[in-house]
């Protein structure tokens, strides 16, 4: 991916990808999910080129895999998550189409105007929601299809303890609203919108992290980066499970135009 949550960006990438490694997902969401925003896209077909921009080891991109035809290119910053999208992939027998490439959402070598469909679950923040949105319309066709998950408020207002965290971890979170209207600026039709459902932060994210939190701890017993890390990892989820009516992740699906 490039890094899917907010609490991890200042951590060394050796101890990010050994945590998040064995996840089939390096952020919230779920296959429901992903096939849920697929129903809005109906350009399709065994020719279409698909580009997964911070696929992590692919748990998503092997779930469109499963449910659309055409290419599909994963682009992740960590050589180590690429390596296992590429295994999954072929543990799939999928590798003919799918195939995960090192790279950065903000240094893509696609042509203009090649791709029918771009994908990003919980990455599109580490360059902004709006700045990705219009950097990456030009890689788009005409009446190509954008969806992404975004970080959200939920509300005009909310307590000063979370907003205070998130403007820390990723001041640029905004409204639903004001992500709509980002899309309608750069160029595209707001397709759909919709809220990811409680479960795919606690038991696709929160949960399968608890056991790796003790190994981490136990194996790096001397180490106060491991410690900071774990520490950050779990104030992430009491801050959610205090204040989950008022953020959570939103699937954006627009259409260029």
């Amino acid at each position: 991916m490039e890094t899917k949550d907010t609490h991890i960006n200042d951590f060394d990438s050796a101890l990010i990808c050994e945590y998040f490694s064995s996840f089939k997902r390096q952020g919230p969401g779920s296959p429901d999910m992903t096939i849920k925003a697929l129903s809005f896209i109906d350009n399709l077909t065994p020719k279409s080129k698909i580009a997964d921009l911070g696929c992590g080891t692919g748990g998503q991109t092997i779930t469109l895999a499963q449910n659309i035809a055409g290419d599909i290119t994963g682009i992740d910053i960590f050589p180590d998550f690429i390596n296992i999208f590429n295994d999954n992939a072929k543990k799939q027998n999928l590798q003919d189409r799918v195939k995960g490439v090192t790279g950065s959402m903000d240094n893509l070598t696609f042509q203009n105007e090649e791709l029918d469909l771009i994908w990003s679950e919980g990455a599109i923040y580490n360059i902004g929601f709006e700045r990705g949105f219009k950097e990456w319309n030009k890689y788009l066709k005409k009446g190509g299809f954008i969806a992404v998950t975004e970080a959200s408020w939920f509300t005009e207002s909310r307590p000063s303890e979370i907003e205070e965290y998130w403007n820390f971890h990723y001041p640029a979170i905004t409204t639903i609203a004001d992500c709509v209207s980002i899309m309608q600026k750069t160029g595209y039709i707001p397709v759909s919108v919709f809220t990811l459902p409680e479960y795919c932060w606690t038991d696709n994210y929160f949960a399968p992290q608890i056991p790796v939190q003790e190994k981490c701890l136990n194996k790096y017993k001397e180490s106060k980066a491991v410690k900071e890390f774990v520490e950050s990892a779990r104030l992430e989820e009491k801050m959610y499970q205090k204040y989950k009516e008022f953020y959570g992740y939103v699937f954006y699906i627009g259409k260029k135009i």
